[in-house]
């Protein structure tokens, strides 16, 4: 007769249980409708989160770490779906690793998520973030090979976002391309390819004249250019 009893609160407190978290969840997704609605990402996060406890979904975690990254919350992301590479990620999972890698300064984990994507669906746009990041790695062998890819499939509607300024700002992709391919020709022989980088830097400049990070670039190529003209003077009179 116990034994009998104890199986039917056991019973009972499965179908009890069962029925508080059919509940809770159409609680939490009523509430996530709701601060959708409010545009209260926080309360997005929230419902979320209760939700992939409740019922955990790989997509939920991928969305969810796409909501933490476009929040500037990287280490959130990150924590949420993990930094290693699966070949069963989604391209959302692939991109929120790579973002939140690369604005955590994680560069050289970040070009290998990128590096997933390019092979997915190669396009412009991948190509510079990682001629960029390859540049910055020393891998000018690498980088050259995506600018040359992007630079023969960009297109004059392209526009590629800047931060460097207290405002962003947008300019021509082709613009961005042919300032990094600049930068690159500078890196590859900071001697022999001045000039070369500084005609880079004024065909960017004739695309956008208001590309701010090519005038600073250029700007910094001729004082180092004028700087080195004076040494060479004053190494001829000594």
């Amino acid at each position: 007769m116990k034994t009998i009893t104890i199986a039917i609160l056991m019973l009972f407190s499965v179908s009890v249980f069962a029925q508080t978290n059919t509940e809770l969840k159409a609680h939490f997704e009523a509430y996530y409708k709701q601060m959708k609605k409010q545009g209260d990402k926080q309360g997005v996060i929230n419902a979320m989160t209760h939700l992939d406890v409740l019922e955990p979904s790989v997509a939920r975690k991928d969305t969810l770490a796409y909501i933490y990254l476009s929040e500037g919350q990287y280490m959130q992301a990150l924590n949420t779906i993990g930094v290693e590479k699966n070949a069963t990620d989604s391209d959302m999972n692939v991109e929120v690793k790579a973002l939140a890698l690369k604005n955590l300064n994680q560069v050289a984990m970040s070009l290998e998520h990128f590096e997933v994507l390019y092979q997915r669906d190669p396009n412009a746009y991948l190509a510079y973030e990682m001629a960029d990041m390859k540049i910055q790695t020393n891998d000018l062998a690498g980088a050259r090979l995506n600018i040359d890819y992007a630079m023969a499939n960009v297109t004059d509607d392209m526009k590629r976002a800047f931060y460097e300024k207290q405002q962003p700002y947008e300019t021509s992709l082709k613009a961005a391309l042919t300032y990094l391919k600049g930068l690159l020709t500078f890196t590859e022989n900071k001697t022999a390819n001045m000039d070369a980088a500084l005609k880079l830097m004024n065909d960017a400049l004739a695309i956008d004249p208001n590309f701010n990070l090519a005038k600073i670039s250029r700007e910094a190529l001729e004082a180092q250019k004028a700087q080195r003209a004076q040494q060479a003077a004053a190494a001829k009179k000594g």
